[in-house]
C-alpha cells in the first residue's frame, strides 16, 4: 500500500506517515533489525570488504545492498557467484562476524522514526524482531538501540532451516506469538524480507520507501 503525496499534508514526519501507514487490524509487528531499525549497512559493508580484501579479492560494495535481507552464507554465494571466488561460507561468516561485533557494532545508531514506531507500539502491539543476522550480533545491537527489552520475540538466523525470501521465519515468530500470519505487519528495507513476508501472507512496509516519499516533496 502506498500513499501519493495528496494523501497526507506538508510537514508530515517519516514516524507520522509510518504511523499513519501501519493502521489495521493487526495484532504484531515484526521489525527486521539491519537496514530498517539500525543504521548499520555501512558497517556491514566494510566488514565484507575488509574480510574479502583479506583474501586478495576486491568485492563491490553494492552487493550487499542488492541482496539485502538474504541470511549472510547467502549473500557469500553471492559473492562467489559474481567475483567468481570460492569464499566458505561458515568461515566468511565466522570472520565476517567478529570483525562487526569487535569494531563497529557499539557504534550501531538508529533510524530513528523506526525505532521511535516500535517504542510508540510496545504494550500496545506485539512486538517481534525478524532478522537473517546471528542472534548473538542481533541481540547486541538490540542492547545498544535501548530497545531490547521491549521485543517479544527475536527470530534470528540459527532459527529456521530457511531464511528470507523464504517464509519460514516470520511463519515461526507468528506462531511464536500465537497469532495467525495475516494478522501480523511486517517492516522491512530489502527486497528478500518482502518476499518473505508476502510468501508467509503477511502485510509489509518498505521503510526505505517511507523516507523516499517525503523526499520527493
Amino acid at each position: 500500500m502506498k500513499l501519493t503525496k495528496k494523501e497526507y499534508p506538508a510537514g508530515t514526519t517519516a514516524l507520522q506517515l509510518l504511523t499513519a501507514r501501519s493502521q489495521g487490524p493487526y495484532q504484531a509487528f515484526l521489525y527486521d533489525c539491519d537496514g530498517t531499525l539500525a543504521d548499520n549497512m555501512q558497517a556491514h559493508k566494510e566488514t565484507y570488504v575488509k574480510v574479502a580484501a583479506s583474501e586478495g579479492v576486491a568485492i563491490d560494495p553494492a552487493i550487499i545492498d542488492e541482496f539485502a535481507g538474504l541470511p549472510i552464507p547467502a549473500v557469500v554465494e553471492e559473492i562467489n557467484k559474481r567475483d567468481q571466488c570460492n569464499f566458505e561460507p561458515v568461515t566468511f561468516v565466522a570472520r565476517k562476524s567478529a570483525l562487526f561485533y569487535d569494531e563497529f557494532i557499539l557504534h550501531t545508531r538508529p533510524i530513528p522514526f523506526v525505532v521511535d514506531h516500535l517504542r510508540l507500539h510496545a504494550g500496545k502491539m506485539r512486538i517481534g524482531v525478524v532478522s537473517g543476522g546471528a542472534r548473538k550480533m542481533i541481540q547486541k545491537t538490540l542492547q545498544v538501540l535501548g530497545i531490547a527489552s521491549l521485543v517479544e520475540v527475536l527470530v534470528c538466523a540459527e532459527d529456521t532451516l530457511n531464511g528470507k525470501p523464504h517464509p519460514a521465519p516470520f511463519l515461526l515468530a507468528a506462531e511464536k506469538f500465537g497469532v495467525a500470519p495475516e494478522a501480523c505487519l511486517v517492516f522491512e528495507d530489502g527486497a528478500p524480507g518482502v518476499k518473505a513476508a508476502e510468501a508467509a501472507g503477511m502485510r509489509w512496509i518498505r521503510v526505505d520507501h517511507i523516507l523516499q516519499q517525503l523526499a520527493v516533496r
